[in-house]
């Protein structure tokens, strides 16, 4: 059993694409509903919050947990996996984050490749990373793609209202209004260089990927988390088989640790399908 831990909805759109893509293996999905948003609050708090969740998907089962979110795997992925998977006693279990497929995908690198390989050392591409205000400020994005392409230039741009605007199911006019004031903000930035690669650094943004496609030129390439982490997990799932389990496979299940009718409305969004959420702890 593999499960996916997110703040709230946007690990949704990584979840939904698992589904899809792993037929035969059993996910769990726990959003921290009650304590969504985690971009105002402090690290040791993110921390804190993580780890919870994370300890209760181990509990439940899952050998594998995948952080579908980009705030927790910022601020929390490299705490848990170094200072608290080891000690408390989940031998055999790991805590996978979705920075290091992204950063993969945007560098051609492998994450465990920390320094210039050619020909990425001679990569002179502009990459722009669009995000939360969290995230942005995390600078977790340019810290890792210049340890592997030290020459490439890393823009970041905040859209700071797109998630929440996406969340409450804001009207397609204003989400491109949104998105097209990103993409003219980071213009601004590159004077008017346009990007060969966009990181789309926010679970939310899948959902208004075909805005950003709009407002970017046609050779600018997307990386989508959903598919990334997806393609990312494949692989990794083929080096280590010992965390997908034999035998019949149960329905995805969500849980939340808010209120399920609320949280279950909301999900519709982004994932019509879903089934519904359950509360955790029952």
């Amino acid at each position: 059993m593999i499960g996916v831990f997110d703040s709230g909805h946007g690990g949704l759109t990584v979840f939904r694409e698992l589904v899809e893509r792993f037929p035969r293996v059993a996910f769990v999905y726990l959003g921290d509903h009650a304590n969504v948003p985690y971009g105002d609050r402090a690290s040791d708090d993110i921390v804190a919050l993580t780890r919870n969740g994370v300890d209760a998907l181990f509990r439940r089962g899952c050998k594998l947990v995948l952080l579908g979110c980009n705030t927790a795997t910022c601020v929390a992925a490299r705490t848990l996996q170094t200072g608290w998977l080891g000690v408390n006693g989940w031998p055999g279990r790991n805590i996978l984050g979705i920075v290091a497929p992204t950063v993969e995908a945007a560098t051609q690198t492998p994450w465990a490749v920390t320094t210039p390989q050619y020909p990425q050392k001679y990569n002179t591409d502009l990459v722009v990373v669009f995000g939360t205000t969290r995230t942005i400020a995390s600078h977790a994005y340019p810290e890792e793609i210049r340890k592997r392409c030290p020459q490439v230039t890393v823009v970041q741009q905040t859209c700071a209202e797109l998630a929440g605007a996406i969340e409450r199911g804001a009207p397609e006019a204003e989400l491109d209004g949104l998105v097209e004031r990103a993409v003219t903000a980071m213009l601004a930035q590159t004077a008017g260089t346009p990007p060969h690669r966009a990181i789309l650094g926010c679970t939310h943004y899948p959902l208004v990927e075909h805005l950003f496609r709009r407002h970017l030129p046609v050779f600018t390439r997307l990386l989508s988390q959903p598919k990334v982490v997806a393609d990312s997990l494949e692989d990794y799932l083929a080096r280590h088989p010992r965390y997908v389990e034999d035998g019949a496979v149960a329905p995805p299940v969500l849980l939340t640790t808010g209120d399920p009718v609320r949280v279950s409305a909301t999900a519709r969004i982004f994932w019509p399908d879903a089934p519904p959420f359950e509360r955790w702890p029952s």
